[in-house]
């Protein structure tokens, strides 16, 4: 109260003004990133997250990329009406190795957090090249130039860098990076050693325009993963409101 009634003091002399400003940044980052220090307790311990296999990364940096999260969230809220209609609500651990995450609260299109296993690879590839082949009603551009060859010569050197942010990546995953996105994105690869590292990775070849490891390829397998590492079956779930 004693600063309301001096406020004009700090109003005009430059000197006050700037330690309050301060003493107000101070408090509003130590409540920011106290937090941070917690996070180990806030992400459950969830069976079945893994980082995205370099394909899936390059499929969501392409994501990115083309702003499909301006449209389309990756966060069903813990109500009732969200759970019938897009699945179990998302969970913090699912988006421990997202860089940025993509949850959201704005939807222009459906939430996508679970959409990975719901539809077939053809549908996928049909919907990005002209949405209306199979939503009529939708009002999504369509993403024919996707049928292009995908630039994968840097996954190496990016997914060092995802690495360094925390994303637990092995010597054996970066060695095998090139291979293992070539072999996801093939019909009849070895995927033995793939699928040990990445499990569930939607296997096999998405855009069968093209011979060529394409953006298209990419995309879909990103998108046929979501929602798909962890068994919800066998979750544990608070009540949804």
């Amino acid at each position: 109260m004693s600063f309301l009634r001096h406020h004009a003091k700090f109003e005009t002399n430059v000197l006050l003004l700037m330690v309050g400003i301060l003493v107000t940044v101070i408090i509003g980052g130590i409540v920011e990133v106290l937090p941070l220090f917690t996070i180990q307790e806030t992400i459950e311990n969830v069976q079945g997250i893994r980082p995205y296999s370099p394909l899936e990364q390059a499929g969501r940096d392409i994501y990115i990329r083309e702003g499909c999260y301006v449209c389309h969230s990756q966060m069903i809220r813990p109500f009732r009406d969200e759970v019938e209609r897009y699945g179990h609500y998302s969970l913090a651990a699912e988006s421990m190795y997202d860089h940025p995450f993509q949850w959201g609260s704005k939807r222009s299109g459906p939430d996508l957090a679970r959409v990975g296993g719901k539809y077939t690879n053809d549908w996928h590839v049909r919907h990005l090249t002209n949405p209306r082949d199979v939503v009529p009603e939708s009002i999504m551009p369509g993403y024919k130039f996707m049928h292009r060859p995908l630039a994968y010569d840097d996954i190496v050197p990016r997914m060092k860098v995802l690495r360094i942010v925390g994303v637990p990546y092995t010597e054996d995953d970066i060695a095998n990076a090139k291979a293992d996105l070539e072999a996801q994105a093939s019909s009849d690869a070895n995927t033995e050693a793939l699928l040990q590292r990445y499990p569930k990775a939607s296997l096999g070849k998405k855009d069968r325009t093209s011979e060529k490891v394409t953006e298209m390829d990419a995309l879909v397998a990103y998108l046929q993963v979501l929602g798909t590492m962890v068994d919800f079956t066998t979750l544990k779930s608070d009540a949804i409101r």
